[in-house]
C-alpha cells in the first residue's frame, strides 16, 4: 500500500518554456492527516499545489495517486479520484445563487437528482449558514461566507483529499479564526488535507507533518510538533519567510 495519497517525485514546472518554477520537488501526502506547506512569496507553493492537482503539467518527474502514476492527468479526474481543491481566488459564480453555484459542483452527475439532494444537504450541514442564504446571489455574501460556499461546495462531492491554497487570505481575522478550527477538524470526518498558506503560525498550529520550500525546492520537511519544539528549525522559517513561530 501506497504510504501517500498524493505525491509529487522530483517534479520540475516551468513557465513560458523555460522559467523552472519548481525544480526537483518531491513532496507526499500522507493519509489521515494535514499537510502544512509553508515558505516564502515566490517559493513555488501554489505551483506544487497546481501540479498536484493537474493544472499544471511537470516538465520533468512525476505525480502519484495512491502511488499510481497520473502525471498529464486532467484536473477532473482528480475528482473522480476523491480529491477536492478549493483554490486562493475566488471561484464563485457570482450571478448565480448559493444553492447553484452548490448544484454545478454536482455537474458530472447532474440527472441523478437524489446524489444532488444529498450533497446539497452534506454542504448544509458543514455550513448551516449556506442553506439560510441559499437564494442569495452568491456575490452578495461577504468574503468569509463566500469561502464557506467554496469549502462546502467541495464538500459536497464527499471527497477524501482537500486541497487549499490560501484559504484565509484577504479574510476578516474571526472568520479566519473559524476555518482553521473546522479545517482542523477535517481528519476526523475522515477528509486529508493539504494545506497551502502563508499564515506560519496557524499552519503550524493544525498540522501534522511540514513541507518549506524555497526556490522550488524543498528545504525541509517534518513533523509539525518537531517545528514547534526544535528552536534551530524555528529561527529557520524565521529567516525563511521573515515570521516568527511562538515557542
Amino acid at each position: 500500500m501506497a504510504d501517500a495519497v498524493l505525491e509529487l517525485d522530483r517534479v520540475d514546472v516551468a513557465y513560458h518554456g523555460d522559467i523552472r518554477i519548481l525544480r526537483g520537488l518531491s513532496l507526499k501526502v500522507r493519509p489521515g492527516v494535514i499537510t502544512g506547506v509553508i515558505g516564502p512569496n515566490g517559493a513555488g507553493k501554489s505551483t506544487a499545489l497546481r501540479a498536484l492537482y493537474g493544472l499544471l503539467k511537470p516538465v520533468a518527474g512525476d505525480v502519484l495517486i495512491d502511488g499510481r502514476k497520473v502525471t498529464g492527468l486532467p484536473p477532473w479526474k482528480f475528482i473522480d479520484n476523491g480529491i477536492a481543491l478549493v483554490p486562493q481566488q475566488r471561484s464563485l459564480f457570482n450571478e448565480l445563487s448559493v444553492e447553484d453555484n452548490l448544484r454545478l459542483a454536482c455537474w458530472s452527475f447532474r440527472r441523478d437528482r437524489a446524489r444532488i439532494e444529498e450533497a446539497l444537504e452534506r454542504a448544509y450541514a458543514q455550513f448551516p449558514m449556506l442553506r439560510d442564504k441559499r437564494r442569495d446571489l452568491a456575490g452578495s455574501m461577504s468574503g468569509g461566507q463566500q469561502r464557506f460556499l467554496e469549502l462546502g461546495r467541495a464538500l459536497a462531492l464527499r471527497p477524501r483529499v482537500l486541497l487549499l491554497d490560501e484559504p484565509t487570505a484577504m479574510i476578516a481575522p474571526r472568520i479566519s479564526a473559524e476555518i482553521y478550527e473546522f479545517i482542523h477538524g477535517l481528519p476526523g470526518q475522515g477528509i486529508t488535507v493539504l494545506l497551502v498558506d502563508q499564515n506560519v503560525r496557524q499552519c503550524v498550529r493544525i498540522s501534522d507533518h511540514l513541507y518549506v520550500l524555497e526556490l522550488g525546492q524543498n528545504k525541509v520537511d517534518g513533523s509539525a510538533r518537531a517545528f514547534q519544539e526544535d528552536a534551530g528549525l524555528r529561527d529557520l522559517i524565521a529567516e525563511w519567510v521573515d515570521y516568527r513561530i511562538d515557542a
